[in-house]
Parts: structure tokens; C-alpha cells; sequence
């Protein structure tokens, strides 16, 4: 699995080495761009990953950035549902060799592009040693994009751990309940144990908290209680308010940064950005300022 992991990043990353898909050509000048890669995964479903997975690459867009949001889950995706798109064709057609990664990438109205998961299909939720690799060679044509962030399973499996490995970046989710701070924990022991000589830069977003103090109060323990008994090191990211937007925008089908942009969950995923980006973001300045924050423009 460690040389999968490798091979996927590295195929992701250099555009020059593998030819793109055709909405993702590569510019003339022939030079090179990294592509970032964000896993986001969580120890259980329902606690909000893949409505975090959409909207923040929704917020990377609003920055001018060419995003795809990858669903992962191979056996219960739902990033298409939560968009209101029906894909006519999606991973498993990739994994089984009936399509190629170009020919299943999808436009939305949102100014990202999404790669649908295989819904239903509990047989591929882990691949075979072939399947995972035809799976990598496939991954190159995605690496025309400034950041893919790609939406894993919930819970662990050689799938999640190949993703986790793989990415730049590592976004754990977790929200206040005792057994989804239970899970977080779990996955983050099994990323520890079973990925060796980790350069990974893991992250904890507590999601629908009630308050600053709660999101806070949440990370110390995971983040505490990590770093005692696994040695290992967590950023907390941020949090998230538990927002009525989002089960609004759930209904809607539409992304609440889209049909709530001023919704607290939405500055929330900004501020998330800003975090990742290592740029400041302040409330009420707008998204103005905070692209030029991130370009470096007095």
C-alpha cells in the first residue's frame, strides 16, 4: 500500500508526466503545477463530511482555484446527491475498466467539478490489489486541478488509508457527540499505526458545535489524548456551527455557501480556508480581501 500511496501522489501531482483530461490541459507553457491534496474522512458517517468536502472546495473556487471534489466512497457516495446531479457514469465504470477518469469528470453549476463514487456497489468498497492500481493510473488525469479534495469512506479501510497517505493534507471530522470523539480517535490510532514515516499534515475540524468554547473543548481532548498516547501531532483547524443552513441547503440540493452565503457555517468553511491557506480572514471584509490576502496583495 505504501507504494500505491506513492505512486498516486506523485501521478496526481506532475501534470508534464501524464496526459490530462481534456478539461484540464495543460498550459503551453509546459510548466508544472502542484496539485493539493485534501483527504477528508471521519471515523463514523453523519457526522458532516462530505457537506464539508463540497463547500470547502466551493470556497477554494471563490478564490479563483480549479478545484474537483473526488468521491471516494466506493459502495455509499452522495457528493452528487447533495449537489442534485444523477451521473450517468462514475468510479466503477473507471475501476472496471469500462471508462476512463476524462470521460466521467463532471461540470456543475458551482464552478467546481466533481468524480462521482460508485453508489451501491459494496463489492468495490475494497479494491483488489489490480483494481487499486488501475484506480492510480486513472488518478493522473486529475492532475490538471489546483486542489482535489477527495471525500473517503467514513471509518477505515485499505481504500481510506491509501487516500489519507497520499494527501497533503488530512481533515478528520468529528462533531461533539462521545462516540463520534470516540471514532475520531479510532481512525486517528489506525492512521498512526499503519501509516509508517508520516510526513502527513493531519487536521481536526469539529463540526456543528454550539459554541467557540465547544469546538475548542472538543479538539483539546482529541488533540490531548493523541498526542499522549500516540505521539502523534494534530492542528485543530476549526470548527463549524451547528447552522440551520445546512440542513436547509440539504433539502435544497444546493451547497449552503452557495444559497447561504452569509450563514455562520459559511464563514466558518472560510475561515477553514484561510487556515489551510495560512492567509488571514476577517469577517465582513469579504472575499475580496481575502483573495488579495492570499495573493499576497498589499
Amino acid at each position: 500500500m505504501a507504494d500505491q500511496a506513492e505512486q498516486l501522489r506523485e501521478l496526481v501531482r506532475s501534470r508534464g508526466q501524464a496526459k490530462p483530461a481534456a478539461s484540464l490541459q495543460t498550459p503551453a507553457t509546459g510548466e508544472q503545477k502542484k496539485t493539493r491534496i485534501i483527504a477528508i474522512s471521519s471515523g463514523k458517517g453523519g457526522v458532516g463530511k462530505t457537506n464539508i468536502s463540497i463547500n470547502l472546495a466551493l470556497a477554494y473556487a471563490q478564490l479563483g482555484k480549479k478545484v474537483i471534489v473526488m468521491d471516494a466512497d466506493l459502495g455509499l457516495a452522495n457528493v452528487n446527491v447533495i449537489l442534485g446531479i444523477i451521473p450517468k457514469y462514475n468510479l466503477y465504470h473507471v475501476i472496471r475498466k469500462q471508462k476512463r477518469m476524462s470521460e466521467i469528470i463532471l461540470d456543475t453549476n458551482y464552478g467546481i467539478q466533481i468524480v462521482a463514487g460508485a453508489s451501491g456497489f459494496s463489492k468495490i468498497a475494497n479494491l483488489s490489489d489490480e483494481e487499486r492500481n488501475t484506480f492510480v493510473e486513472e488518478l493522473s488525469q486529475l492532475g490538471g486541478a489546483d486542489v482535489i479534495v477527495i471525500d473517503t469512506s467514513a471509518g477505515v479501510s485499505n481504500n481510506v488509508l491509501s487516500f489519507i497517505k497520499a494527501a497533503d493534507e488530512a481533515l478528520i471530522v468529528t462533531t461533539p457527540e462521545p462516540t463520534a470523539i470516540t471514532d475520531a480517535y479510532g481512525i486517528i490510532k489506525i492512521i498512526a499505526t499503519e501509516i509508517e514515516n508520516m510526513n502527513l499534515s493531519l487536521k481536526l475540524v469539529v463540526n456543528r458545535v454550539k459554541s467557540v468554547t465547544e469546538g475548542r473543548k472538543v479538539a483539546e481532548r482529541v488533540i490531548n489524548i493523541a498526542g499522549q498516547f500516540l505521539n502523534l501531532k494534530i492542528d485543530y483547524l476549526g470548527y463549524i456551527y451547528d447552522d440551520p443552513a445546512v440542513s436547509n441547503a440539504v433539502l435544497r440540493q444546493r451547497p449552503f455557501l452557495v444559497s447561504e452565503p452569509g450563514s455562520k457555517a459559511a464563514i466558518c468553511v472560510r475561515h477553514i480556508v484561510s487556515r489551510l491557506e495560512k492567509v488571514e480572514y476577517r469577517e465582513g471584509a469579504g472575499i475580496g480581501h481575502f483573495l488579495k490576502k492570499l495573493m499576497g496583495i498589499p
